[in-house]
């Protein structure tokens, strides 16, 4: 049988609609605005999931808020509240009616008459070993709650962040949070005049969490404000536009300001996720009887907790971040509130002030000439009021003087001179300066730009939060790495409460009550400390606190710097102290006007700048020595609660 070949016959046209053939879409480039790359790339931030995005929001919020009461030299009180939200609360919040399941096979979590009595059956089981157990007097473990196949429903969580700063100006609140993203991008590598020492990691603060808001839960964003002197408070609601970054202003207007209050409030509701941790065991009265509930008020010198339910108390991540952020920065009182639908998990933390004395606010200072690459070059040019290549030289880097200009621009070659306009430099001449700049010699830049927390105050944080038998601190001159001033601060402690979980001491814990006598021994100051009672039945091992420009990083330590010195190029045995036994702990902060993390997330500093390792491993290596002889007596004579224990410090 013959085919038909259509290839090589034409095609008639059928009767009917005729069809056009379609064009090819021409490719278009589209322009994401800032907010909308963070928002898609929202792990950059910090915001990976539900529960670290928790963490972010109040992290971002707190630091804020401390660094709003330090520019106008205000000692900081900083209240937190995370109220938990439940679904029914949630929905009337966005104007929805609840509905129940009518299809339960459809959902995610569905489970089967089978597995639900399989499951039954094991959980049975597993209680009976834990009722033998505890008969038999042994330990009892207590199994973890496995989560089920589903994913579950959300969790939603309103955090308010209280503050005494500066305030913000009524018309300014607007584009600070709905279109302050763009302007912040341009600063993340310095201010306009410079360099600064800052605690934020991107420079998108509550914005990012306004970007998350709007994601997870569609609500807006609550702002109140007040300057000092105002008569009024500036309330304003609102949202962003994540395509257009622009600000979406529900509310904005102007309310008495009866008690004459100065700073800002934040409140944002989020979709979030309350990890905890276990930290002391419950305390059973009777076997039979179970877990008992009580009321219980426990007074420490540095916080207070207030605890109502069950001697459950569970601690997450931004407990642990609160907790460092009282060690870092004991001039401020910090308040954390837990609100839960459930009563007996609300809780009320309260760190308390221990000191009036701030650190000074970190200065601008100008780049140093080994430190700018090409862009910024050309971005100084077009920026500076500077007419000639002399006086761009001299005013706009540091550590360049007048004869030393002459001199590079002589090094530059004949196509340079003193007088040469800086407008009129092409491409090829800033790529001739760029080259020298890195090749030839400058003097090193003042650390007077930097603020490190200071001496004093990193040892009284530690001793008011953790309470230790001896603590030794140090404080290093600046150093540089690139072209970067960098302080290194550091503080070992040993014994004390429990640093690794924040376990609250027995109930018979009598506060510390420490008297300071100071003397000089080879050439450290030693202060003399006595105490009612140390708790010495808590577990050991090395613990280690990280701090990068005074704000706590709790993630990816493992391969950050300070842990791996710690951990491989200290030999704890010379200073007599057991690295798995003894509690240790160790403090280390740095602060530059460049921090230099490693990862997206910015959690660690890493471990390939050899000036940064040396200087850390210099501010451990000499602390412990003063331990030694009382370590060794307190070891061979059990005499640890009879001898006053030694607060040292370096001077």
């Amino acid at each position: 049988m013959a085919t038909k070949d259509n290839s090589d016959s034409p095609t008639e046209p059928k009767k009917g609609k005729s069809k056009t053939p379609k064009k090819a879409k021409e490719s278009v480039l589209k322009q994401k605005s800032p907010a909308e790359f963070f928002s898609e790339n929202k792990n950059i931030a910090g915001f990976d999931n539900p529960g670290k995005s928790l963490y972010t929001t109040v992290r971002e919020l707190v630091e804020n808020a401390l660094d709003s009461a330090e520019s106008i030299s205000k000692l900081p009180v900083v209240e937190v509240t995370i109220e938990e939200i439940g679904k029914s609360k949630f929905n009337s919040m966005i104007g929805l009616i609840d509905r129940e399941r009518v299809d339960e096979e459809l959902y995610d979590d569905y489970e089967t008459a089978k597995a639900r009595e399989k499951r039954l059956a094991k959980e049975a089981r597993e209680q009976e070993i834990q009722a033998k157990s505890a008969a038999s007097g042994k330990k009892v473990k207590e199994s973890a709650a496995k989560a089920s196949k589903g994913r579950g429903e959300a969790s939603f969580f309103r955090v308010i962040c209280k503050d005494n700063g500066k305030g913000m100006p009524h018309d300014d609140i607007p584009n600070m949070f709905g279109r302050g993203v763009v302007l912040k991008l341009v600063l993340l590598s310095g201010t306009k005049y410079g360099l600064k020492q800052t605690r934020g990691k991107f420079g998108l603060g509550a914005k990012m969490a306004l970007i998350w808001s709007k994601m997870s839960t569609g609500l807006p964003i609550e702002i109140s404000s007040a300057m000092k002197g105002q008569n009024f408070v500036t309330f304003c609601r609102l949202d962003i536009d994540i395509h257009r970054n622009i600000p979406h202003v529900h509310l904005h207007e102007k309310r008495e300001n009866k008690d004459r209050w100065h700073g800002a409030e934040i409140q944002v509701v989020i979709e979030g996720n309350w990890t905890t941790y276990r930290v002391f065991v419950a305390f059973v009265t009777s076997l039979y009887q179970g877990i008992a509930n009580f009321a219980l008020s426990i007074l420490f010198s540095s916080f207070q907790f207030l605890i109502s339910g069950k001697m459950l108390l569970k601690q997450s991540k931004i407990l642990h971040y609160m907790r460092q952020m009282a060690v870092i920065t004991p001039y401020a009182q910090f308040v954390f509130k837990f609100v839960s639908e459930t009563a007996d998990k609300n809780m009320t933390i309260q760190f308390a002030r221990r000191t009036d004395v701030m650190p000074p606010v970190p200065m601008e200072t100008k780049y140093h000439p080994s430190a700018v690459d090409l862009l910024l070059i050309k971005r100084l040019i077009g920026e500076t009021s500077k007419l000639n290549l002399l006086q761009f030289l001299q005013h706009e880097f540091v550590n360049i003087g007048k004869s030393h200009a002459e001199r590079l621009i002589g090094e530059m070659g004949t196509e340079f001179s003193p007088k040469t306009a800086v407008k009129s430099l092409t491409s090829q001449q800033i790529v001739r300066i760029h080259q020298l700049f890195r090749q030839a010699k400058f003097g090193d830049p003042s650390g007077d730009c930097l603020s490190p927390a200071g001496e004093y105050n990193l040892r009284l944080g530690i001793i008011k939060e953790l309470h230790p038998d001896m603590v030794a601190t140090y404080s290093g001159s600046a150093q540089v790495f690139e072209g970067h001033p960098f302080v290194v601060e550091a503080g070992v402690s040993v014994g004390g409460k429990n640093v690794k979980q924040s376990m609250p001491a027995r109930l018979g814990y009598t506060p510390m009550h420490a008297t300071f006598q100071k003397c000089l021994f080879n050439g450290c100051t030693i202060g003399v400390a006595t105490h009612d009672y140390a708790d010495s039945n808590l577990s050991g091992g090395l613990n280690i606190f990280r701090f990068a420009n005074r704000i706590p990083l709790l993630f990816e330590q493992g391969a950050d710097v300070v842990t791996r010195t710690a951990v491989k190029r200290i030999n704890w045995g010379n200073y007599k102290i057991n690295q798995t036994q003894d509690r240790i702990g160790v403090f280390v902060s740095i602060v530059s006007t460049k921090i230099p993390f490693k990862g997206t997330g910015k959690e660690y500093i890493g471990d390939d700048i050899t000036e940064i390792a040396s200087a850390v491993k210099v501010s451990i290596y000499f602390l412990p020595f003063p331990f030694r002889i009382r370590l060794v007596v307190s070891k061979t004579f059990s005499l640890k609660n009879v001898f006053p224990f030694y607060i040292v410090w370096f001077g």
